[in-house]
């Protein structure tokens, strides 16, 4: 199974504004969440697409979250069918992020939407982590070949092994999760993200349900490759998701932190940096001659001393120099150089 590219060179962190149904059912705020996300500097958008009696039973019940942001008297199946946008409107928001440059991708909730998403190319496709262990669903979508982002939240190592077996032609990128939304500190675990990237050998980010931006930063130290956020307009605006998203200023300080992030981290090679140099001169200490000696005289101990500037002879000599003959005069002070030595 290849590695999965997203973006443009495949390099970097990739992140994801998780719109979702932040559109509340409107076309025009659905563009609107796009324009955002591209001027906070976002790689791509991400959309739920679902039918909604395809999804869920009439007597399906609302998450707690979900009671708490919306009409706890209706049900998640008359929430959602507020929350749905028809396939011509995603045709439209797929065409829309073409001319903004930035990705769509879309979680399909059954396999109609998936066959639709896969009909209009959508970049990728974004599992959630309910359907992570719907292996029915998976392969229907593997047939398509196209990138997979996988989100394991509520799931154990096994159930995650399971999941990724079924998917033999598409490239497969697992992404960490709790699934709580806002997700507690204390439940976030966020080193799972390195036990599967070491486990499965695949790339692996962080979905972030936490408040906040520090640990989506924080995931991306640890070496996620994708952050996936919530991301709204306005959080104040009905609906289960908003609360538990970001507004496009604390978005765009998320993008800042990680892109920040990522130049910090380097390529891990060890060395004297160029922002060093100079500071090295200064800092660092020479071998320094504490008498004037003449040419011809052998150095001792009481000879020799060791002060700034880094300019000469470096201190790991000091002892290799212990009775070396000089070739030159030398002045009190002054910072010995390999040609004043026999």
């Amino acid at each position: 199974m290849s590695e999965p590219r997203f973006g443009k060179d495949g390099h970097g962190v990739y992140i994801i504004a998780e719109i979702g149904v932040n559109h509340n059912g409107s076309l025009q705020r659905a563009k609107e969440c796009i324009d955002q996300a591209v001027a906070c500097g976002a790689d791509a958008v991400k959309f739920q697409t679902f039918k909604s009696e395809k999804l869920v039973t009439k007597q399906a019940v609302k998450a707690e979250y979900q009671t708490e942001h919306t009409d706890a008297s209706e049900s998640q199946l008359d929430m959602l069918r507020q929350l749905e946008l028809s396939f011509e409107q995603f045709l439209t928001l797929k065409q829309y992020c073409e001319e903004k440059n930035i990705d769509f991708l879309s979680t399909p909730f059954d396999e109609e939407s998936a066959g639709f998403l896969n009909s209009i190319e959508v970049d990728a496709f974004k599992i959630g982590s309910g359907d992570m262990n719907n292996l029915p669903l998976l392969a229907y979508i593997d047939q398509f070949e196209r990138p997979v982002i996988l989100s394991t939240g509520m799931a154990d190592l096994e159930e995650v092994e399971e999941s990724l077996n079924v998917f033999t032609k598409s490239s497969v990128a697992l992404l960490h999760c709790t699934s709580d939304y806002p997700a507690p500190l204390e439940d976030v675990n966020l080193l799972a993200m390195n036990t599967m990237a070491d486990r499965f050998k695949t790339m692996t980010g962080y979905s972030d349900h936490t408040d906040g931006i520090e640990i989506a930063v924080a995931a991306v130290a640890r070496g996620a490759r994708i952050i996936e956020k919530h991301f709204t307009v306005d959080r104040s605006l009905p609906g289960p998701d908003h609360m538990a998203s970001l507004e496009p200023y604390d978005f765009k300080r998320m993008v800042q932190g990680i892109r920040n992030v990522e130049r910090a981290l380097g390529d891990g090679v060890k060395r004297c940096m160029p922002s060093e140099e100079n500071t090295k001169i200064v800092a660092r200490k020479s071998i320094v001659i504490n008498c004037s000696k003449s040419a011809g005289e052998v150095l001792t101990e009481n000879d020799l001393a060791i002060k700034r500037p880094g300019t000469g002879i470096e201190p790991k000599y000091y002892f290799d120099l212990i009775g070396r003959q000089l070739l030159n005069d030398v002045e009190a002070d002054q910072l010995l150089q390999w040609s004043d030595l026999k």
